[in-house]
């Protein structure tokens, strides 16, 4: 069995159990027949995972790896708002006709900001700061910015990244506000277990642990059916992860520079609908 199996079925399970439900409230959520999405949610969970172990990346059901690690490019490498850069279509019901999500994501790490060592936007602050002064604590970012708030097409669900270096490992905190658990909780994971390796390659540092900390972690109404389904599957161990060696500049990776050897999955032969 995976970590990142291990990890989702003790959350699931749990919301499933002992969450809150919804059901009867008045709730913001609707699916694309315009009926409300309910959940039932567990309040502030946190997950901690081990990079040096093994690459968290559930097996229950497959996660898509290259798709994940280009959106998480867009917003971190490109620094983009437009949907037209990235290569999948899970942004477009959010996106106007030009194609922009707006001020959010992307566009708020490349704004830039002065220090008192110059002017950097948040990707390159933290790049200079994991290189030059890796022991400060002050190393994190944050696109959830209220000035910004009116002009985003959707509000920042992983907000905010604390870079921490304890001698030669780097550790990181995704604080996250929201969390569809069925369609994006493994799918944010592996992202951000990638930028840590991006970020510890950039610097010269060993990955450490990544904290996942989701302020509400929920499970839609049409998404149980399928959650309850995947718990009946069986695991298989997590497959390695492999990095090209020859990178070193964060702006020069791509997607193909990143891989999973021997990952085995369940397939699921359910439509996973995305509450909008």
């Amino acid at each position: 069995m995976s970590f990142a199996d291990k990890i989702f079925r003790e959350n699931v399970t749990d919301i499933l159990t002992n969450g809150f439900s919804d059901e009867k409230l008045d709730v913001r959520p609707r699916w694309e027949d315009g009926t409300p999405a309910h959940t039932v949610k567990k309040f502030c969970i946190v997950n901690r995972y081990d990079l040096t172990k093994e690459f968290p990346v559930m097996t229950l059901r497959r996660t898509a790896f290259k798709s994940a690690i280009d959106e998480l490019l867009w917003i971190w490498q490109k620094k983009s708002n437009n949907v037209r850069d990235l290569k999948t279509h899970i942004w477009d019901s959010w996106a106007d006709e030009t194609g922009s999500i707006g001020k959010a994501y992307g566009y708020q790490l490349g704004v830039k900001h002065r220090y008192r060592e110059g002017e950097f936007d948040q990707v390159d602050r933290v790049i200079f700061d994991l290189k030059n002064n890796p022991q400060s604590r002050r190393i994190m970012t944050n696109i959830y910015v209220h000035a910004d708030l009116n002009e985003m097409h959707l509000y920042p669900c992983a907000y905010s990244m604390t870079f921490n270096v304890s001698g030669d490992t780097l550790n990181c905190i995704l604080n996250q506000r929201s969390q569809d658990m069925l369609t994006a909780n493994n799918w944010n994971v592996v992202q951000y277990a990638v930028l840590q390796h991006m970020m510890a390659r950039v610097a010269g540092l060993k990955v450490g642990e990544l904290v996942h900390v989701i302020a509400d972690a929920h499970i839609y109404d049409r998404h149980v059916p399928i959650v309850k389904e995947m718990l009946e599957k069986e695991d298989y161990p997590a497959p390695k992860f492999v990095m090209n060696p020859d990178k070193k500049d964060f702006y020069e990776f791509t997607a193909d520079d990143f891989k999973l050897e021997d990952y085995r999955y369940n397939t699921l032969d359910k439509k996973i609908e995305v509450a909008i």
